[in-house]
């Protein structure tokens, strides 16, 4: 389900919502929504911050007003579940420079890459190979180990606190673009080859911002969804 926004992104008919996985930073290590959070014509809310909020605010309408809803709810929630994931890749929310580690040709090992790719699926992959037995479904039992018995389980509180969408999904893109600038640009120069030391160090990384994106997605859904209306979300930022 979640990947369903990648698979349909080059169809003409979606093509509207090709800015809406990520949002382009003046290299400068911040986020300001006003200031980053548009598409190339300068449109406003056209980035993967305000695609949350607004699939957000598009599935609410589902408790009032049902099938009667103006919205597509199936997609709204099929883009919703896809960019939570994309906010909390740090390069979502990279530089506009370099379109967020896409234009830094690197090599993954013996491998060409590229900085985005490196973050999008290298590091996972390579992890999968090394420590799982290429399962995704042991890596998945680790997370929720680390997430409910583990490394992180003292955490999830404060991961899922949100009162204000608006405030949160801010939020989760400057903690982004703070991992970006400390992690993934760290270090790294165009045709660099990116080995052991950077694969064991941001690994942990990559781990804890998988971890924080499910945690955040089921909190949304479950807010979104419950039959108790104190549940629902304040919208100012």
């Amino acid at each position: 389900m979640c990947v369903w926004a990648d698979q349909i992104r080059l169809q003409s008919k979606y093509r509207w919502a090709s800015p809406l996985h990520y949002a382009n930073t003046p290299d400068s290590c911040s986020f300001v929504y006003k200031r980053d959070c548009h598409n190339d014509a300068g449109q406003p809310d056209m980035c993967v911050a305000g695609a949350i909020r607004n699939f957000t605010t598009q599935l609410t309408t589902y408790r009032t007003q049902g099938s009667d809803s103006p919205h597509n709810l199936t997609e709204a929630l099929l883009f919703l579940s896809h960019f939570v994931g994309d906010i909390h890749q740090p390069l979502h929310v990279g530089f506009a420079s370099d379109e967020g580690g896409n234009t830094i040709e690197v090599r993954w090992f013996r491998r060409k890459s590229n900085l985005h790719h490196v973050w999008d699926r290298d590091i996972i992959l390579t992890a999968l190979a090394d420590y799982y037995d290429k399962d995704g479904g042991l890596l998945l039992e680790e997370l929720q180990r680390n997430l409910t018995q583990g490394i992180w389980s003292n955490d999830v509180p404060t991961w899922e606190r949100c009162v204000k969408v608006n405030s949160c999904v801010n939020k989760w893109a400057e903690e982004s673009t703070d991992l970006a600038c400390k992690w993934a640009y760290e270090g790294v120069e165009a045709g660099i080859t990116l080995s052991e030391d950077y694969f064991d160090s941001r690994l942990p990384i990559v781990m804890e911002r998988l971890a924080q994106g499910g945690v955040r997605l089921a909190m949304l859904l479950n807010r979104v969804f419950s039959e108790d209306a104190t549940q629902g979300f304040a919208y100012s930022s």
